[in-house]
C-alpha cells in the first residue's frame, strides 16, 4: 500500500497538487497522468456536490492520487461525507480561533480523538470488507486536517490555532486576508509573515497557493511543504497566452 498524503507531509517531501474548482472527471485524470500528488476539490467556491466529488475521488484513486476537499464554512456533514468516499484530507476555511479548529478535528476523526461517525459500508471502507478497527487505526492514522486561515483575526490567533492537537497545517487564504484587511489591521503581506513563522517554529505543515511554477518553487523554499496550483488562474492564463498568437 503507498504511503498517504498526511505521511509523505510530515515525512517533509515537497508536494504538489492542484486546486480544481470545475466539476470535470477529465480534469482529475488529466492531473492524475501528469504526476501531481494530490488534488484538492474545492466544494465551497466549487459547484461540485457530492455526486459529482465521489466520482472525482473514484477516478483519482484510479490513478492511486489522494484527494484532500475544500468544504465549505462549518460543514461537519460534508467532511463526514467526503471522508467516507475516499477523501484522505479535509481543508477548513476561515479559522479565526482555537475552538474553530478544535471543532474540525473533532468533525474529521474518530473517537477517541473526534466525534466523526463510525461507518465500514461506505466506499472508504471498500463496502464493509474493510475490518473495523483496521479502518479506525487507518483513518486516525492518515486523514490530514487542514485549516485556512483568512483574517486578521485568525493571523492573529494564529498560535493558538496551530495548538490545537490534531490540526496538521494551515494554508491562508490570500484573497480572503486582502479583501478582510482594512486599514487598522496588519497588511496581509505581515499577516503572512506571523502565519508562516508560528508555523515553521510549531513544525505544522504548511500549504500555499500558487499560479505560476516559479512562485511553487518560491514556496517551496520558503517552506511551504505542500503546494496547489489554481488552475482556473493556470488555464486562463494559458487560454490568453493561445489567443495572443492572433496579435
Amino acid at each position: 500500500m503507498r504511503p498517504s498524503l498526511r505521511s509523505r507531509a510530515h515525512a517533509g517531501e515537497r508536494l504538489v497538487g492542484v486546486l480544481l474548482r470545475m466539476p470535470a472527471e477529465e480534469l482529475v485524470e488529466m492531473a492524475a497522468v501528469a504526476g501531481f500528488d494530490f488534488i484538492l476539490v474545492d466544494c465551497e467556491h466549487g459547484p461540485a456536490d457530492l455526486i459529482p466529488l465521489r466520482q472525482h475521488i473514484a477516478v483519482a484513486s484510479l490513478h492511486q492520487v489522494p484527494v484532500i476537499v475544500r468544504i465549505g464554512e462549518g460543514d461537519t456533514g460534508m467532511i463526514l461525507r467526503a471522508l467516507d468516499q475516499g477523501a484522505e484530507g479535509i481543508l477548513a476555511p476561515h479559522l479565526d480561533d482555537a475552538a474553530q479548529a478544535a471543532a474540525l478535528v473533532s468533525a474529521a476523526h474518530y473517537p477517541p480523538v473526534g466525534t466523526r461517525g463510525f461507518a465500514t459500508y461506505s466506499r472508504a471502507g471498500r463496502f464493509g470488507q474493510v475490518p473495523a478497527s483496521e479502518h479506525r487505526d487507518r483513518f486516525l492514522a492518515d486523514t490530514l486536517v487542514l485549516g485556512m486561515i483568512e483574517s486578521p483575526t485568525g493571523a492573529a490567533a494564529t498560535a493558538e490555532i496551530i495548538g490545537t492537537p490534531g490540526l496538521d497545517g494551515i494554508m491562508i487564504g490570500p484573497a480572503d486576508l486582502a479583501a478582510s484587511s482594512g486599514p487598522d489591521d496588519p497588511s496581509p503581506a505581515d499577516s503572512t509573515a506571523r502565519v508562516n513563522t508560528a508555523l515553521a517554529d510549531a513544525g505544522r505543515l504548511r500549504m500555499d497557493i500558487v499560479g505560476t511554477s516559479a512562485a511553487a518553487r518560491a514556496a517551496f523554499d520558503d517552506g511551504a511543504g505542500l503546494v496547489v496550483y489554481n488552475l482556473a488562474h493556470s488555464l486562463m492564463e494559458h487560454f490568453r497566452m493561445l489567443r495572443d498568437a492572433r496579435d
